[in-house]
């Protein structure tokens, strides 16, 4: 098999950027006088995510520390649907894993997979808040903002979702999605976030915003009045910023990993262009030929959904399949099609041969491939030669090493690539 020569290249993305992560958090939450709002000893739940949310850790701390000198007995509980295998222990390990612990955050972490109803929505849509952020005497809501993997609508994935979705529990999660095929995903999470709310100590929410680098961007606090119109407009600033692909028609597209903590469905469809759903699909511009996924990340605990996104992968990733937790995420978020495991080879070199030979008519050596580590990092990525004039007549786009051979190891699969960070315009 004949493969094209590579080039590294560097992509240059919009880059507004935190510097003061625990200074931004604080001076935000400042302006909402929390201290007129908060009583000695109230207890404040505080949510904390299962996606692997830059900063998130130092975030949540920041936010312990401003509560606590307010008198306030703050704790963090689990907001992540059916995540974490849908069990209280999957969920704490699953936080864990981003260094978030009673240990690391100063405050218990109370794990629950009991919800609580706490009414219907007007199409009889029954809304779940946790348990012990039910018991508590105020809720602080924290969440990245970004673009959904399922819908395209004002609101996506961001605060409103994780006070229906996540604050819902498996139990909730899994009536919601079913829900979303009458109603429409927009509606149910509109609906269920407007309740929660209204009947829930909500006091406030900081939206958190990424670049395209996987950094923390921006930090809101809001007014839970607020928390509905602001959103739309983060959002919008949030699909600004988001990572992409260099080219938009590519005949392979070569991806190290996949996992939760890259994106919910592991391989981000907002970069792929893959999408594949019950609801439908949303359009997109880029055009994949093939996906070849090489393997899964270790803070995915085994959870390979998305993987039914993908059109070629490795054995090595399939043995590395948790299919409970797979499919309890899947089953639970109505996307079984994402948990269908495809083809799979012993080596990549197999795995690629495979691949480019159902591309048409065009030669292996002459193809567009794209390689990249993940959907979350896309800033140094590798091209085929036949990129190569684009490459150089685009600012956005510089070339860092080759064209060179592409090379496999002893056992025929690809050598990992690194990413090294070293940026056009680091600061």
């Amino acid at each position: 098999m004949l493969l094209p020569k590579m080039y590294r290249i560097r992509q240059t993305f919009e880059r507004p950027l935190v510097k003061d992560i625990r200074g931004a958090v604080q001076s935000e939450l400042e302006k909402l006088s929390l201290e007129k709002k908060i009583k000695p000893d109230q207890r404040v739940a505080i949510t904390a995510g299962s996606r692997g949310v830059a900063n998130m850790a130092e975030i949540l701390k920041a936010t312990v520390d401003f509560l606590k000198p307010l008198g306030a007995k703050p704790f963090i509980f689990p907001a992540m649907g059916s995540h974490g295998g849908a069990t209280a222990e999957g969920q704490s390990a699953l936080l864990a894993h981003y260094h978030i612990t009673e240990s690391s955050m100063g405050v218990p972490v109370l794990s629950s997979m009991e919800a609580v109803e706490i009414g219907k929505t007007g199409d009889s849509v029954p809304v779940y808040v946790d348990k012990y952020a039910l018991e508590a005497d105020h809720i602080v809501v924290v969440n990245r903002i970004k673009p959904h993997t399922k819908f395209k609508a004002p609101i996506e994935s961001g605060l409103m979702k994780m006070m229906a979705i996540g604050m819902g529990k498996q139990r909730g999660a899994d009536y919601y999605h079913k829900a979303a095929l009458h109603f429409g995903f927009f509606k149910i999470i509109s609906d269920a976030g407007r309740m929660v709310i209204e009947k829930a100590p909500v006091l406030l929410a900081l939206g958190v915003l990424e670049n395209g680098y996987d950094e923390t961007a921006k930090i809101a606090a809001l007014r839970p009045e607020e928390i509905e119109i602001e959103e739309k407009k983060l959002l919008e600033e949030a699909k600004k910023m988001m990572p992409r692909l260099p080219f938009n028609e590519i005949d392979l597209l070569i991806v190290d990993e996949i996992g939760k903590d890259i994106s919910g469905v592991g391989i981000d469809p907002n970069v792929t262009g893959r999408n594949r759903d019950l609801l439908g699909v949303f359009p997109h511009p880029t055009n994949v030929k093939r996906i070849f996924v090489r393997d899964l990340t270790a803070h995915s605990n085994g959870n390979a959904t998305g993987i039914g996104l993908v059109d070629l992968t490795t054995k090595r990733l399939v043995d590395k399949i948790n299919y409970q937790a797979m499919y309890m995420n899947t089953i639970t978020g109505i996307s079984l099609e994402k948990a269908a495991v495809p083809m799979h080879f012993e080596t990549d070199e197999k795995a690629i041969e495979v691949a480019l030979g159902s591309i048409g008519l065009t030669p292996s050596e002459k193809s567009r491939i794209v390689r990249i580590k993940n959907t979350l990092h896309l800033d140094e990525v590798e091209v085929s030669e036949v990129y190569g004039k684009e490459v150089r007549q685009r600012p956005d786009l510089e070339i860092l090493e080759g064209p060179s051979p592409v090379t496999f190891d002893k056992d025929g699969n690809l050598y990992n690539l690194q990413v090294h960070g070293l940026r056009k315009g680091d600061i």
